[in-house]
């Protein structure tokens, strides 16, 4: 056996300790990317892994139709490893169904680049306190997942019993982050078929549409028929728009104003009330300016502003919904996350 598997193959405790080393803390590797690691060295530095000794997670969040595991982009990132070599080592744990083996933490792609390159060795570093999470979190930072690889991976959290909240503090992402993801999850079919086929990837418009389903259903299915409609945020905020106000009543009386649509339309009623006094110097009269007809709270979430939607129900005590100021997207979250700015009337 060369010196490069006898060191590859040992175990951490038997030659080189596994550190969970990050990339800060490696110097330049350039010498060290094609030559075998000295066998019995205490170097912090990556070993030389052996390809064949290499195996891919079959549980890595990153699914086979992912744009970076293409055959274009393997080729394209192999055709540098083999101009130029792997110059970030990748992270591999211990096998422990076949011991010897490693099992890839992440560096999929450097390690199929490098099979593509004709390499036979890869520098890594050898980490076995990893797990699914930090493969997911690796991949949020890089903005390397798909939203359905993000909810899929969501999905699997809340099989094993998780709460939304625990998995967004594991991934540390909000926990509208993870509802946004969650609705991806069970679609209704019409937008489903939009999402899969790529007219609209947008998380954001996604829960929208969905909100728009759950009211108007055959209006969100006729409008999502029409191929040639742009799905953006935009499109779909007027539609929203347009569904509401197709959707109330204008005699339906507002429970702030004491009007009806069409009285808020044309300004303040005109004529005599029923004990013959004018409208208006009745208004006048019973109008107090330390009562507010229509409460608005102000917040902030994360930087966001935003105001309580009074009208829903939230799923649990603790959360709340919100509305976005900039977009009007609508989304549950736990009211600490919320920094309140003002009390005003609407």
């Amino acid at each position: 056996m060369t010196a490069t598997a006898k060191n590859a193959t040992k175990k951490p405790q038997e030659g080189r300790k596994s550190s969970g080393l990050g990339l800060d803390s490696i110097g330049d590797l350039s010498s060290l990317l094609d030559a075998p690691a000295p066998a019995g060295s205490g170097s912090a530095g990556p070993l030389e892994l052996p390809l064949d000794l290499i195996d891919e997670d079959p549980n890595q969040p990153r699914t086979a139709d992912n744009p970076g595991f293409s055959p274009e982009s393997i080729a394209e990132i192999g055709a540098t490893i083999k101009e130029r070599g792997v110059k970030s080592p990748i992270s591999v744990r211990d096998n422990l169904d076949d011991p010897g083996r490693y099992i890839i933490n992440h560096g999929a792609r450097r390690y199929r680049g490098s099979k593509w390159a004709g390499k036979t060795t890869i520098p890594g570093f050898i980490d076995n306190d990893y797990n699914e999470a930090d493969q997911v979190i690796e991949n949020l930072q890089r903005n390397e997942l798909t939203p359905r690889e993000i909810a899929d991976f969501i999905g699997r959290e809340l099989a094993k019993g998780k709460k939304k909240t625990e998995i967004a503090k594991e991934l540390g992402k909000s926990p509208a982050f993870i509802t946004q993801h969650v609705t991806l999850l069970d679609l209704p079919d019409a937008i489903a078929q939009a999402f899969n086929t790529g007219r609209v990837r947008d998380v954001t418009v996604v829960n929208e549409l969905v909100t728009a389903y759950k009211k108007k259903p055959k209006e969100v299915e006729a409008w999502l028929d029409d191929e040639e409609q742009e799905i953006t945020r935009g499109s779909v905020k007027l539609l929203r728009e347009f569904l509401d106000d197709k959707a109330r009543d204008p005699n339906t009386v507002d429970a702030f104003s004491g009007k009806t649509d069409a009285e808020a339309e044309d300004g303040e009623p005109q004529g005599p009330t029923d004990d013959g006094s004018d409208a208006k110097e009745k208004a006048a009269k019973e109008a107090d300016p330390n009562k507010l007809k229509k409460a608005i709270v102000q917040v902030e979430h994360y930087g966001r502003p935003a105001r309580l939607v009074l009208t829903k129900r939230p799923s649990e005590i603790g959360l709340a919904w919100f509305k976005y100021e900039d977009d009007g997207q609508e989304f549950e979250a736990a009211i600490t996350e919320a920094k309140l700015v003002a009390l005003v009337e609407g």
